[in-house]
């Protein structure tokens, strides 16, 4: 038999696009998506319920889960009380499934958990002094994934740019809107400075990425199993703004920053991923003119 595999906020960026993965590498049947939202194939789920957590992970006899339910960086400052419930008494609820039933976790981390004293090239091992409360609850995920007694895995995404489905209120989406405005209206206002350099990914690496750690043997993980810094491309706003009008001449930008640049102001320019390298072989496939053009032929077609 192959996994059994529980699939949260899979109707987020991320889950949209990994429960598709999913489904192509072990079978649809063997993936099960939930969301606190309906749609069809996904099950009702609220991970504040923990009891019904619970009571699907052993009816279902799951044996893997993929926990992206979370409130994001902008979404999460404006309602701080509700982001450390759903991020971390969310997470605390799969964990207990979790040790119930002998499930492995994937749960992300993101470089958020990076503050404004971190240098400027985030290393993998540095001090962790988020200053969002986003950032502060992906640094409890991954000292959890450390302590909770299960095999508990994560990534530290960058910002993850896709066509497939909108952006969840993160800083980093600015760089998913602009393909969008850029198409529909040739302009686009962005909220963070043209010099804001932040790490971005396409999100084919990042799904790439987390199959590829769960698939790794677990005495090859080391400290970081809860976090790794994983690259993808850094650049600044103006820099993607000149990517896209390599297909789009005419397209202009505009910047007016609001409290996102604050956040993104904390985070680092780039980020070093040496240790997922050296320990499950981890290597980026698009530089920043490859993902513009894929965001482009997405979108397009």
């Amino acid at each position: 038999m192959g996994p059994r595999i529980l699939v949260t906020g899979a109707l987020g960026q991320i889950g949209t696009e990994l429960v598709e993965a999913l489904g192509e590498k072990h079978g649809q049947e063997s993936v099960i998506a939930t969301d606190v939202r309906s749609a069809p194939g996904c099950r009702i789920l609220d991970v504040m319920d923990s009891a019904g957590i619970q009571s699907l992970v052993k009816g279902e006899e799951i044996t893997e889960i993929y926990h992206l339910a979370a409130l994001l960086s902008a979404t999460g400052e404006r309602n701080p009380d509700l982001c450390w419930k759903i991020n971390v008494e969310g997470l605390e609820n799969i964990i207990a499934a979790a040790q119930a039933n002998g499930c492995k976790v994937f749960a992300p981390s993101s470089i958020a958990v990076f503050g404004p004293d971190c240098p400027s090239v985030a290393p993998q091992v540095t001090p962790l002094n988020p200053a969002t409360v986003y950032g502060k609850t992906k640094v409890v995920c991954e000292q959890l994934a450390m302590t909770a007694g299960i095999d508990m895995r994560g990534l530290r995404y960058p910002g993850l740019i896709s066509y497939k489905a909108p952006a969840g209120g993160g800083t980093t989406d600015y760089a998913v809107e602009i393909f969008h405005a850029a198409l529909a209206e040739g302009h686009y206002t962005c909220f963070v400075r043209e010099d804001t350099r932040l790490p971005m990914m396409y999100m084919d690496d990042a799904i790439r990425a987390t199959l590829e750690l769960m698939e790794v043997s677990s005495e090859k993980l080391g400290g970081a199993r809860g976090g790794y810094n994983i690259a993808g491309c850094s650049f600044t706003a103006g820099e993607l703004v000149a990517s896209i009008q390599r297909h789009l001449p005419e397209f202009t930008c505009s910047y007016e920053p609001d409290v996102r640049q604050k956040y993104a102001d904390s985070w680092p320019d780039d980020i070093e991923d040496d240790l997922a390298r050296e320990e499950w072989g981890w290597a980026p496939q698009f530089d920043l003119d490859s993902m513009v053009d894929a965001m482009f032929a997405g979108l397009q077609a």
